[in-house]
């Protein structure tokens, strides 16, 4: 079963947290099978952007989905992980026109979605109950580093946004394969009460500083020596025990993310809203009903004339979708 475990440095300002997920993982790979499945490079990727999401969402406690994406100018197209509230969770990704044939054997990030520096990461906060007028949060950063080197990996980039978005020291060890997506996450949390207060010298607040950062720099490192074959196949108890055996950890229940996937027969119809009458008029021309297919799950939607002019005779009248009516 797919697990997320929490834990703090007893004495500390720093805390971590480790998600194995199989169960959850293997659910999302199995939709995909009927489409080809993914090349073994773009399905390794989507998996350590699943963990790094749950992971995220869980770190930050958010009322909605956090929506991680890559998108650039290689073969890979598109890759997204969501995750609610409830670490309910899905993932796709989308290929570039020449198929799992223009993925390269061992291609790095950059050779999937960042060959001329067009690479984005985009990590979205979508409220839950928005109020009105109300947009999600979104904040996008290019895949290289301060000195514009290349990105290769995920947790490189992850890492770099939580420091100039949330100026958060982050260090993050991602790995995945066909069975399993891992991640583990350590962070430095900011200190109360630090700084040059009553009767508090700078020279004793800067020691201090120095003191805290000595304590964060240390557990990274020892975080860094993870391999991720180990991440993969050893249990947490054992990962912890490896790590970090002569630290005191004060470790917290463990939450089950699960695979789930938010489509509905509403959210394709407002879809199908959005593309026009026209358009939706034209494909119908062609065929005897409109197929959508939804790119997390793989479940079939069709909507036939009738249905199709119920959707914006709705939209017309403003009343709520059919289905909500009973």
């Amino acid at each position: 079963m797919s697990e997320l475990h929490k834990f703090i440095f007893d004495g500390l300002p720093v805390r971590g947290m480790l998600v194995r997920l199989d169960d959850a993982w293997r659910e999302i790979l199995l939709r995909r099978e009927t489409a080809g499945g993914y090349p073994p490079e773009v399905m390794q990727l989507l998996g350590e952007m699943t963990a790094a999401a749950a992971l995220m969402q869980s770190n930050i406690k958010f009322n909605g989905a956090l929506v991680l994406q890559i998108f650039g100018d290689g073969p890979l197209k598109l890759a997204v992980a969501e995750v609610q509230p409830d670490l309910s969770l899905r993932a796709t990704a989308t290929l570039a026109a020449a198929g799992p044939e223009g993925v390269q054997a061992g291609a790095s990030l950059s050779e999937l979605v960042n060959q001329n520096n067009l690479g984005r990461c985009a990590i979205t906060l979508d409220p839950k109950d928005r109020l009105p007028g109300q947009q999600p949060y979104q904040g996008v950063v290019p895949l290289f580093g301060d000195q514009h080197e290349k990105l290769e990996k995920i947790s490189e980039v992850l890492e770099h946004y939580m420091l100039q978005s949330e100026q958060l020291d982050t260090r993050l060890v991602l790995a995945a394969n066909g069975e399993v997506a891992a991640g583990l996450l350590i962070q430095r949390l900011p200190v109360k009460g630090q700084g040059n207060l009553e009767g508090q010298l700078d020279q004793q607040a800067n020691e201090d500083e120095i003191g805290l950062n000595e304590h964060y720099n240390r557990i990274a490192i020892l975080a860094s020596t993870l391999k991720p074959q180990e991440l993969l196949t050893l249990d947490v108890d054992t990962i912890l025990r490896r790590l970090f055996w002569e630290e005191s950890i004060t470790r917290f229940e463990p939450l089950t993310p699960s695979f789930a996937c938010s489509c509905s027969r509403e959210r394709v119809g407002n879809m199908l809203r959005g593309l026009g009458v026209a358009e939706v008029e034209s494909i119908l021309a062609e065929r005897a009903d409109v197929e959508v297919a939804c790119e997390f799950c793989g479940k079939q939607y069709s909507f036939d004339p009738v249905d199709a002019a119920q959707l914006f005779t709705e939209q017309a009248l403003q009343l709520p979708p059919a289905d909500n009516l009973h």
